[in-house]
C-alpha cells in the first residue's frame, strides 16, 4: 500500500496513472516525476518497491505543491477575488461560469440542471 502526500494510491493501476489521483498532479507532471526519480511508469503500485515509493514521495513533497497546501492556495485566490469585488469574484459568488462561456444553453452543472420548456410537460389524454 503506497501512500504519497496523504493519498493511498490505487493498487492495481499503473504508477503513471495512479499518481494522477493526487490533487495537483496530472499526466504531464506524473511523467516529470517519474523521469526525475528514474522509476518506470509501467509498473503497478502493488509491485512498487519501498525504495522507489520513498524516492517518489520525497520528490513530490519537496518539489511540488499538492493536496491540502494547493487547495488552500486556490481557495485563498478565490476568496481574494471575491473580496476585491472583481468580475471573476462576482461570478464565483453567483456560481456562474467565469471565463466567458455562454449561459443561455450551457453551464447546467454550475446552475443546476434547470430546464424550462413551454407548457407543463403533461400530455393531453385522447378520447377513445
Amino acid at each position: 500500500m503506497a501512500r504519497i502526500a496523504g493519498v493511498t494510491l490505487p493498487m492495481h493501476k499503473r504508477l503513471e496513472v495512479a499518481l494522477t489521483s493526487i490533487y495537483g498532479i496530472g499526466p504531464t507532471r506524473a511523467k516529470q516525476i517519474l523521469a526525475t526519480s528514474g522509476v518506470s511508469g509501467d509498473i503497478r503500485i502493488k509491485d512498487l518497491s519501498e525504495d522507489d515509493a520513498n524516492t517518489i514521495r520525497t520528490i513530490v513533497e519537496k518539489d511540488y505543491r499538492v493536496e491540502g497546501e494547493l487547495r488552500r492556495e486556490v481557495l485563498g485566490n478565490v476568496k481574494r477575488l471575491k473580496e476585491i469585488k472583481s468580475y471573476r469574484g462576482d461570478r464565483h459568488t453567483k456560481r456562474l461560469p467565469l471565463r466567458g462561456q455562454r449561459t443561455k444553453t450551457n453551464s447546467r452543472t454550475l446552475r443546476g440542471n434547470v430546464r424550462q420548456t413551454m407548457g407543463s410537460g403533461k400530455r393531453k389524454l385522447e378520447k377513445t
